[in-house]
């Protein structure tokens, strides 16, 4: 912190720029139209500063917050800050232009100051169609021009091109649930013009000149509290592996290999070795890999209370082989880019069990469990987008959470009620925690859950992606293995079983059941205590089956 800044001022307004991220998110969710950003809340905010850098966030879904400074990178390389003008804002969700995929579309809105920029509001959300091959998820998809509509980073006027301008016609014309879709990015402009504006009273108070100063000290503040978490770990070379089950057209799993190397205060993290690129849609661009490496070693590493800003990055290097699955190469599609993503978040932490064992947890379910259950009426598309979670890995003293999104995920559940009153196509017929999912261990994985729909309705389009139906996640130091997931149709006296990336036509009088995979177990099954045994049956969680085979006790 510069000595020029006072001390007592930089505590008010750095505590301020988190309490803004988290206004603006909270915007964002409330003003949002589709269920998946509304209730699941799939969507971020942040701060950044006049160069882009992120300054803080919303707590919302950690895999797209790593991607806001490059995104916007992408962005002034092509329209320098100096350039813009007031109304102006940035798009971007070309995931060869630091996106991730192309249903997360990014937003920025600068901030004027008597004619300067001192920074911008950003915000991104997971729209429900953005066009493409399907609605929803376009599961086959060989390209990425397949996948819908790409944003390359591109400036625009809000008076303009939207509010009826050019923009937002072409953009309602090219999907299907316009209300949905444009009221999401009605709710993102709302969200950043809130941000802009809090940050504006900031400066009125405290001066242009001490808002920008504390922006740089709060930044640097994250840096040397994440370089100092980095020294207490010790030097040395770590190895971690995990794997996609496989690429949807061949059986073979994809391996996701992690070398992290720790020196004094600097951490490298290279996926050398890493399953090339598939001609499916389950690639991740690098943004995807760097942001759930991100993910895995700030919250192994550091606290709560170092604010995951460009300065918490810093410390770290991360690289993946150009052409691999983990950093491919244009145009190869990337729609379920979470589920490689989810095994770099595994690999790291296999990693780094190796050097802090104390605290790294097991694998959990950790996959995108993404599925989409369409129909067209007479009032045109709905499209129900959903992520189920699943059980969470235990951890050193601690089970895992039952029925939770992943670590890189953390959307919410769609209420059943919501389901009920916004789809009239479906009905919901099961919601419940399936018992015995949980790896055993001295700490037991989390439970998967299992939801049931009915179909009510001729012409009714199933797809998803998911992963771990052939892979269970593993247990840590002698925890057991969590359950698989397993999704199927029951159709008249026939059952059939889907693989985890598919799609299926449906028809009145189906029942699809969607059941998660629960997370590993943490520790020696026979030390846990007979308490929380006793517990586990009472609370329906294990069956006296699965005690005597995994605890050898009544």
């Amino acid at each position: 912190m510069k000595s020029s800044l006072d001390p007592v001022d930089y505590a008010v307004i750095s505590q301020a720029f988190l309490s803004i991220a988290a206004e603006a998110g909270a915007k964002l969710v409330r003003s949002a139209c589709s269920t998946i950003v509304r209730e699941a809340r799939d969507c971020a905010a942040a701060l950044l500063d006049r160069d882009g850098q992120v300054v803080a966030q919303s707590e919302l879904i950690p895999i797209q917050l790593g991607s806001v400074g490059p995104t916007m990178q992408a962005c002034l390389a092509h329209h320098p800050v100096d350039t813009l003008e007031p109304g102006d804002f940035f798009i971007n969700n070309d995931p060869y232009s630091g996106g991730q995929h192309l249903q997360d579309v990014f937003i920025y809105v600068p901030m004027f100051w008597h004619g300067e920029i001192i920074g911008f509001t950003g915000t991104v959300a997971h729209h429900v169609d953005l066009g493409g091959a399907s609605a929803g998820i376009a599961t086959s998809a060989t390209d990425v021009y397949q996948e819908g509509l790409i944003f390359p980073p591109g400036r625009y006027s809000y008076q303009r091109d939207w509010n009826g301008g050019n923009l937002e016609r072409f953009l309602r014309s090219n999907i299907r649930v316009p209300v949905q879709t444009l009221g999401d990015f009605n709710a993102q402009f709302a969200a950043c013009h809130v941000g802009c504006s809090r940050v504006l009273e900031l400066v009125e108070k405290h001066g242009a000149d001490t808002v920008t100063a504390s922006m740089r000290a709060f930044i640097d503040y994250s840096e040397r509290r994440t370089r100092a978490a980095v020294s207490a770990v010790p030097d040395g070379v770590y190895q971690g592996e995990d794997a996609v089950d496989d690429d949807g057209i061949h059986p073979d799993p994809l391996p996701v290999r992690a070398t992290v190397t720790v020196v004094g205060d600097s951490m490298t993290v290279d996926f050398e070795g890493s399953a090339p690129q598939v001609q499916r849609n389950i690639n991740a661009p690098l943004a995807s890999t760097c942001s759930a490496a991100l993910c895995c070693l700030k919250s192994v590493l550091t606290g709560p209370d170092i604010p995951f800003n460009a300065g918490a990055s810093r410390p770290f290097t991360i690289s993946a082989p150009s052409g691999s699955l983990l950093n491919p190469t244009h145009p190869a599609p990337v729609r379920a880019r979470m589920e490689p993503s989810y095994r770099v978040f595994g690999a790291v932490m296999r990693a780094l069990a190796k050097a802090v064992p104390e605290r790294v947890i097991a694998n959990g379910f950790d996959t995108t469990f993404a599925t989409a259950i369409s129909h067209r009426g007479a009032d045109g598309f709905k499209v129900l987008l959903e992520v189920t979670g699943g059980g969470f890995g235990a951890s050193r003293g601690n089970d895992g959470c039952d029925a939770i999104a992943g670590p890189l995920g953390n959307c919410s559940n769609t209420p059943i009620e919501v389901i009920e009153l916004e789809f009239d196509f479906l009905r919901p017929i099961e919601y419940a925690l399936l018992p015995d999912s949980g790896g055993a261990g001295e700490t037991r994985g989390g439970c998967g859950q299992v939801r049931g729909y009915e179909v009510l309705c001729d012409d009714t389009r199933f797809a998803m992606y998911t992963d771990r139906m052939k892979l269970a996640p593993q247990g840590q130091f002698g925890g057991r293995p969590g359950a698989r997931v397993r999704v199927f149709v029951r159709r008249g006296d026939e059952t059939i079983e889907l693989e985890s990336k598919a799609a299926l036509d449906l028809q009145r009088g189906d029942i699809i059941m969607l059941c998660s995979g629960g997370g590993g177990g943490y520790g020696d099954p026979k030390h846990r205590s007979r308490a929380l045994i006793n517990h586990d049956v009472a609370q329906g969680l294990v069956s006296e089956s699965a005690m005597l085979e995994d605890y050898g006790r009544a």
